[in-house]
């Protein structure tokens, strides 16, 4: 089963998306199996990460910038200074997960979180396919 779901991401930084990814899942009524979740954009990305202590997310978020940097330099810039950032981010991280389904239940670890990695500094709406098979 796919379904296509819209994320708010408010801007730049990881937002939480684990409940709506879980209730897409649940919703298939998939005991065990696989969930792919898939994000249609070039300047976003998804990641699994810890969902615990924000200050992992701040520090990867700082991480990324500082290897990342807006800077003039770039020569694709039609769409504002963070826009080709947002695209070599969105490359060295990753637009697809796999996550085991287990007694209709994303199998991820105690502390694991699914995360939308928004790379652009204005809020949009991004979408994310979720297959359950």
């Amino acid at each position: 089963m796919n379904k296509v779901v819209t994320i708010p991401a408010k801007g730049r930084g990881l937002h939480d998306i684990t409940d709506l990814i879980q209730d897409v899942t649940s919703a298939c009524n998939v005991d065990d199996g696989l969930a792919t979740i898939f994000i249609q954009h070039t300047s976003a990305s998804l990641v699994i990460q810890e969902n615990a202590d924000p200050a992992v997310l701040r520090d990867l978020e700082r991480w990324l910038d500082t290897a990342v940097p807006e800077t003039d330099t770039y020569e694709h810039q039609e769409e504002g200074p963070d826009d080709m950032p947002a695209h070599i981010k969105g490359a060295i991280t990753s637009t697809h997960l796999s996550i085991p389904v287990v007694n209709g239940k994303l199998a991820l670890g105690v502390w694991q979180g699914i995360f939308v990695w928004e790379h652009r500094t204005e809020p949009r709406d991004r979408s994310v396919i979720v297959n359950v098979t």
